[in-house]
């Protein structure tokens, strides 16, 4: 519930209106019983938890099934059960800037990308904007830490899922809720026109990534279905538009894959593609390819990757190559998940 929904539920229970302020306040620190929120009456509290055990209302919907701590930066990757059984993972990251977590949008992803683990078996469903937030609580319940970014570019297309995705950046930026301001949160898409368009309106101050990962239809047709319905001269004049309109930067994502879009000619014509349809306001992200064994692409050398990266700022387009946190955890988004569920079969 928003904080709206949450005190017209405790006004037709026939509690005053600030109850819905102290709960509120403790389901954003991330409390999982209601016996912990000590400045509600304890007859309150008991209706509550009646409640809860009735299935009517509920605190907890995910728990921590398995986390790997990487030894070289500390980062973490959760795979969380969720209170029907379906497993989604999340990512905690520390940067000198703050603390970052990364999470998922969907029960697996629809949009088949030839290279991600995400995609392996379809989409299962949408995630709840309280499914999401809770992914940002676990994370902070469990290494006692504050969070102070946040990107959605774990498992699932975000833009598949709009509605509880905006119900989610609406509810970690209230002041009410976890106060992270937007230009702190990162959505990323795989191209999907009509929910960057949307957004462009309805979030002017949060970051977008669009995963181009290629400078032609021709490749970017093999590696993204969506491209068929969205290819790049309607994909990219939407970009155009978020920058010219929010006046922010707009990252595109670019895996690395050995033989099909890093040689250099590539990087050239990326360059010239996004000079031409894009324009001043943009950054490119290159990753190195996390190998995924179900896929028969594999990644750029990091040595590659700087190579191609350098090509690119000397024709004027900013560019990075991802720093890579967690190399010895499950990195690749959906790996975890997947592995778990092969266990299972």
């Amino acid at each position: 519930m928003d904080f709206k929904e949450l005190v017209k539920f405790f006004e037709e229970m026939g509690e005053k209106k600030f109850r819905a302020t102290q709960v509120y306040a403790w389901m954003m620190h991330g409390a999982q019983s209601f016996d912990r929120m000590t400045d509600l009456p304890a007859g309150l509290r008991a209706r509550l938890e009646e409640m809860q055990d009735a299935g009517l209302i509920s605190l907890n919907l995910a728990m921590i099934s398995n986390v790997q701590i990487s030894k070289s930066d500390g980062t973490r990757k959760y795979l969380l059960m969720l209170n029907d059984g379906n497993f989604v993972e999340c990512v905690f990251m520390k940067y000198k800037y703050g603390n970052s977590v990364c999470i998922s949008s969907q029960v697996g992803c629809r949009m088949g990308c030839a290279f991600c683990a995400s995609t392996i078996g379809g989409k299962l469903r949408n995630l709840s904007a309280g499914e999401m937030l809770e992914e940002v609580l676990v994370i902070a319940r469990d290494t006692g830490e504050p969070v102070s970014h946040i990107v959605v570019m774990g498992t699932g297309e975000p833009f598949d899922n709009y509605e509880n995705l905006a119900r989610f950046l609406r509810t970690v930026h209230d002041e009410k809720g976890l106060n992270i301001g937007m230009r702190n949160i990162t959505v990323s898409t795989c191209g999907v026109v009509p929910g960057i368009e949307a957004f462009t309106v309805d979030f002017p101050s949060a970051g977008l990534a669009v995963s181009l990962h290629a400078p032609s239809n021709e490749i970017r047709d093999r590696l993204l279905p969506i491209n068929k319905r969205y290819p790049l001269e309607v994909l990219l004049p939407a970009c155009r538009t978020y920058t010219e309109h929010t006046g922010r930067r707009i990252t595109f994502e670019y895996a690395l894959i050995d033989g099909v879009n890093d040689s250099f000619s590539h990087a050239k014509a990326l360059a010239r593609l996004l000079h031409s349809h894009v324009g001043k306001l943009c950054h490119v992200n290159l990753i190195p390819l996390n190998k995924v064994s179900e896929s028969a692409f594999s990644g750029s050398g990091r040595r590659h990757a700087t190579a191609f990266c350098e090509i690119l700022e000397k024709h004027g387009i900013p560019a990075t190559v991802r720093r890579e946190l967690g190399a010895d955890i499950d990195a690749a988004c959906g790996q975890l998940r997947m592995k778990t569920m092969e266990q299972k079969k």
